[in-house]
């Protein structure tokens, strides 16, 4: 059995795990360690037997915390050469299992896929995690999905996407000009519209859970990420549940269904 728990999710911080057979794998650790070791505890996410840490980019809301956990739990972390370049001075001896976007990686029950994103880092990647029993796709701090992340996010039984920002509100938000430029442009972040776009592109009948994340706190609201995503997936014929991540507290978990497993049919379920 396969859960996913969303730690949180937003500007100020974002970390979830995938929890396999007792065994956890962390993607992303964007807060301290003390407040991922809090979160895990509160929902129910063992960190006694961590397979890694998955960094999709070197920015702090991604990886603050973990260089700390790592090293307190021995475990590897997960990231391009481009992260790792960044962080390297910070991490100690922490193992770098690499991510490529030729070869999966494996490390205890997980097999880690990865695939380059448009936004301003080092070299960000989009990732798909599998088990023997599910495989979810998580990709945020993109400015545009490439052709790339698409294939990459395509049959997986769980999505976490960005949707961080409601265009209107970006417009009218008061942040200068060149900033509103920097979010909504290639090396940016995902607008509500574009989230619901390429959604509609990747359902399919195994899909069950579609969580939203990294929402901006000034330019973005729950209600605002659900009414654009909610009507693109209905049409697409989405039968599993539509979710938003919180900034404060864990979303989940989920229990994720085997491959191959439909979710059931009828209208988008929405929480």
């Amino acid at each position: 059995m396969t859960r996913l728990v969303v730690l949180g999710s937003g500007s100020k911080g974002n970390a979830l795990a995938l929890i396999h057979d007792g065994v956890t794998l962390l993607v992303d650790a964007g807060f301290s360690a003390r407040e991922i070791r809090r979160r895990a505890l509160a929902a129910g996410v063992p960190l006694d037997r961590l397979a890694g840490i998955a960094l999709t980019h070197e920015h702090g809301d991604h990886s603050s915390g973990a260089a700390l956990l790592a090293r307190d739990l021995g475990a590897p972390i997960l990231c391009s050469d481009g992260t790792w370049d960044r962080l390297h001075a910070k991490v100690g001896r922490a193992r770098h299992l690499r991510l490529t976007m030729t070869a999966a990686v494996e490390t205890g029950p997980f097999r880690v896929e990865s695939a380059g994103t448009s936004h301003d880092a080092a070299e960000p990647v989009a990732l798909a995690i599998s088990t023997t029993g599910a495989s979810v796709g998580v990709a945020y701090d993109l400015g545009r999905p490439t052709a790339a992340v698409r294939y990459l996010l395509r049959d997986r039984s769980a999505l976490v996407l960005e949707a961080n920002h409601d265009d209107v509100l970006l417009r009218t938000s008061g942040y200068p000009p060149v900033v509103q430029q920097r979010i909504a442009g290639a090396g940016g972040h995902l607008s509500n519209r574009v989230a619901a776009e390429l959604l509609g592109e990747l359902v399919h009948p195994a899909l069950a859970f579609v969580v939203l994340a990294h929402l901006s706190e000034r330019c973005n609201s729950e209600q605002h990420a659900r009414e654009a995503v909610a009507p693109a997936l209905e049409a697409a014929g989405f039968a599993g549940e539509l979710h938003v991540a919180l900034q404060g507290a864990p979303t989940g978990p989920f229990q994720l269904r085997p491959r191959g497993a439909q979710a059931s049919l009828g209208r988008v379920q929405v929480s």
